[in-house]
């Protein structure tokens, strides 16, 4: 089923926003290559707070509209007019969006339907999980080529997964690879060979959702990783203590650890 026939995000229209069987899918649309302005952003960051305030929704699947491209970034012809007052805000904005989906505490699947450049590959690194479609497109962070660097956490996060080395190579190259070299570097966790993409991804999706897994309990893994990952190893550890001790009183906890000892399998609510 294809999000791109379900209600919008708000009022706007760069954003489609469906929630399909428990998973949210929020689809960047903004024709050919999806790529994203300051309504963009906005629409983003309103489909990023109504689905971690919906308890009805356990996991968060992100792709691009159409079958070409992910994203390709941001609109360059916006950021050639603009003046750099307003581009350092616009940069402030989408670093303040891309930090509000990271830490978000439900899993976020980057569904690359295609083309993943730019900002568009920034997108996605907020993400939990990237998850390429074979032979869809090429990846990578190409704005060498335009005099500047990825400003929209692209510096950060890249670094965070493959190295400094790497990273600054990439970077300064500013060289496209496929999906399955992205593979080998880490930046995508898996490539699939699926004719219906999408409906491999929101299977794939509800694994981690009620009743099959407590929702609850995976994002609060994702929080200790997060959190912990930019504090020092006992910060972490107090982290991981502070959610492991609220996952304790939750309702499926208790289902866990009954089901455990009455040797049946349980049956999570997300609660």
């Amino acid at each position: 089923m294809s999000p791109a026939s379900t209600e919008t995000a708000g009022a706007h229209t760069k954003i489609n926003y469906a929630v399909l069987d428990r998973v949210a899918v929020i689809e960047l649309t903004d024709p050919p290559a999806n790529t994203y302005t300051y309504e963009m952003m906005r629409d983003l960051d309103e489909a990023i707070l109504r689905a971690r305030m919906d308890p009805d929704v356990h996991v968060i699947v992100m792709r691009g509209a159409g079958e070409k491209f992910f994203s390709a970034g941001a609109n360059i012809r916006m950021l050639n007019e603009a003046d750099p007052e307003w581009k350092y805000y616009f940069c402030l904005h989408a670093n303040e969006t891309l930090n509000r989906l990271e830490q978000t505490p439900k899993l976020v699947i980057a569904a690359l339907n295609g083309h993943t450049v730019g900002g568009g590959l920034e997108i996605a690194l907020a993400a939990d999980l990237r998850i390429a479609k074979k032979d869809a497109g090429r990846i990578g962070l190409p704005e060498v080529s335009l005099g500047v660097l990825p400003g929209t956490g692209g510096t950060q996060r890249l670094t965070r997964l493959v190295g400094k080395s790497r990273a600054i190579e990439l970077m300064a190259t500013g060289r496209l690879m496929s999906f399955e070299e992205a593979k080998d570097y880490g930046i995508v966790t898996e490539v699939w060979d699926e004719s219906e993409f999408m409906e491999a991804i929101l299977d794939y999706a509800r694994q981690f959702a009620p009743p099959h897994k407590a929702s609850r309990a995976v994002g609060r893994m994702k929080r200790a990783c997060q959190s912990g990952a930019e504090a020092g190893f006992g910060e972490g550890l107090a982290i991981e203590r502070e959610l492991q001790q609220l996952l304790f009183t939750s309702a499926d906890a208790k289902e866990g650890l009954a089901a455990y000892v009455e040797k049946r399998n349980p049956k999570f609510k997300g609660k």
